[in-house]
């Protein structure tokens, strides 16, 4: 296993000091009202808006009600460009649009697509199924209005990081059981798939920076209260019967990261019922080393791999 580069190390002490591990509901609630704003610091660590690219604040609908979404798209595109879901990691208790603003508008410009990312409802006011529901509620309206956007429904990808790429899978899963929105290519960033814990990585990486075990039995009691509920598919993609039918994936995973046996497999699991999948793990790397695309080495291969596959598997349709 390869040393953890010493920038990580130190994001990860820096982290250490707001574990949710330590944080009652109250005090995650608390946080979950605080607005972290574009500024110089913000943006040099969490990477900043790409340029290049326009934005627009909209909503949508959610389960409970119309959400926040942020539109990107290239401002030297013209014509209709493929159309990206991205959802938002945190471990379905933090995260928000302009945190996410350097991800969604980088994926715009290198990937020549509109992007629509996704603020849904947060755990622990609103556990499991909330933000899945919201989710597909919202993929479901961006889908219909996908022209107002100069977008290609027909050319439709779901992207996520972590809670994010969990949502991500469950889309696909509801998207095929509930007869649409087709969706041609997923995108699954250290996917967390199985909320039954059952990957040996957890335990082989319980005390790595950013993300530790005892965080993950944080986050997952938060986001799915009853125990009952978490071999459900819509909690956990991985523990799905029937995996058939689902799109092309991309899974990344990172070496030191508790879950990064989720991602690889559920990898397999697709594999096994005929889906194409590429795998990378990010040797060295920690969870979340994406959000940090100036400390972590690996995050702008990372990103413009996941740029590549985008742009290969969104592709117009050749005519013969």
């Amino acid at each position: 296993m390869a040393k953890l580069d010493l920038r990580v190390r130190l994001v990860g002490k820096v982290l250490a000091r707001t574990s949710i591990a330590r944080k009652s509901e109250e005090q995650i609630l608390a946080d979950q009202q605080r607005i972290i704003k574009h500024n110089p610091v913000v943006d040099w660590v969490l990477g900043g808006v790409a340029s290049g690219v326009k934005m627009k604040d909209e909503t949508a609908a959610g389960a409970g009600g119309r959400i926040p979404v942020r539109v990107y798209r290239p401002k030297d595109a013209d014509g209709t460009l493929p159309l990206v879901v991205l959802i938002h990691g945190g471990g379905w208790t933090i995260g928000n649009l302009d945190i996410y603003d350097s991800l969604a508008s980088t994926i715009a410009r290198d990937a020549r697509a509109v992007v629509v990312s996704l603020e849904y409802r947060l755990a622990p006011a609103h556990p499991w199924p909330a933000a899945a529901e919201d989710c597909y509620a919202a993929l479901l309206e961006v889908a219909a209005r996908a022209d107002e956007w100069e977008a290609d429904a027909g050319r439709l990808a779901v992207v996520g990081d972590s809670a994010g790429g969990n949502l991500a899978a469950v889309l696909t899963l509801m998207s095929r059981d509930r007869s649409g929105p087709a969706i041609a290519f997923q995108g699954l960033i250290y996917p967390a798939t199985d909320m039954t814990l059952g990957s040996a990585s957890i335990e082989e990486n319980a005390h790595a920076p950013i993300l530790t075990k005892e965080e993950i039995l944080r986050y997952g009691s938060l986001y799915v209260p009853d125990p009952a509920d978490r071999s459900n598919p819509y909690a956990s993609p991985l523990l799905a019967l029937d995996h058939t039918g689902l799109p092309p994936a991309l899974i990344q995973v990172a070496e030191h990261d508790p879950i990064r046996d989720d991602g690889l497999r559920y990898a397999e699991a697709l594999r096994k019922a005929g889906v194409a999948v590429r795998v990378t793990t990010y040797v060295g790397m920690p969870h979340g080393y994406l959000a940090f695309p100036r400390l972590c080495r690996s995050a702008p291969q990372a990103l413009a791999e996941l740029c590549a596959e985008l742009r290969r598997h969104l592709a117009p349709a050749r005519v013969r």
